[in-house]
């Protein structure tokens, strides 16, 4: 068993997305601990504003993570506060970064220790890519190497600005044995602590197993 998992399309802390409230509730914590590692060279701290403002309208607070750098990644008093964390948040704009930050690591390995002791982790944008293996490289859709939380799948964060033609491509190239899951911004595909799969949010997400449509109880993909 372990905590929930959210993948994320992206625009979660904008006005009006459920989906913020929604892990709030599910992790029973008035804490969120935010990594904005993907956002390393893209202004961390207006990423962190935005979190910042919704959750303090929810009624918790946020506490950020400065895990920048593969240094960052490797500091043991890190990794000890994230090892107790109830919400886990893993977010910005590069896949290619945020993976290779956290990729064996002892941050890292602190956070797959609170996921597996029944904390939520959502990764959103490029954190959703780079949690799954393979990702999805969103410069051309062809795929590589990710983190892992899960496996066997793949998901595509901010759907809704691809392409039909993009996805089309992508879709025919994921690898055999490849679940691809294309997520709309201010939508989330989550995983239950029991491995089950459902989503949540305003928009709607779209299922491919073996290059064709399929729905969520089709996902293979293992935790």
């Amino acid at each position: 068993m372990s905590g929930l998992l959210a993948l994320i399309g992206g625009g979660e802390w904008s006005e009006g997305c459920s989906v913020p409230r929604a892990l709030l509730d599910a992790s029973g914590s008035d804490e969120v601990v935010l990594l904005p590692t993907g956002s390393a060279y893209e202004n961390p701290g207006k990423l962190v504003a935005r979190a910042v403002d919704c959750f303090t309208a929810l009624g918790a607070s946020v506490q950020e993570c400065k895990v920048l750098t593969r240094p960052d990644a490797l500091v043991a008093e890190t990794a000890d506060r994230l090892r107790s964390a109830r919400f886990i948040y893993v977010a910005g704009a590069s896949a290619m970064h945020l993976r290779s930050v956290l990729k064996d690591s002892a941050v890292f390995d602190a956070i797959l220790e609170a996921w597996t002791n029944g904390a939520v982790l959502a990764g959103t944008n490029a954190g959703a890519d780079a949690l799954c293996d393979p990702m999805v490289d969103s410069r051309g859709g062809a795929f590589t190497v990710g983190l892992g939380v899960v496996s066997n799948l793949a998901v595509i964060p901010r759907s809704n600005t691809w392409s039909h033609d993009k996805i089309h491509r992508t879709v025919e190239l994921a690898p055999k044995g490849i679940s691809l899951v294309a997520v709309p911004e201010c939508t989330a595909l989550l995983r239950a602590p029991d491995g089950s799969w459902s989503s949540t949010g305003e928009g709607e997400v779209s299922v491919y197993v073996e290059g064709k449509p399929a729905t969520l109880a089709d996902l293979t993909a293992d935790g």
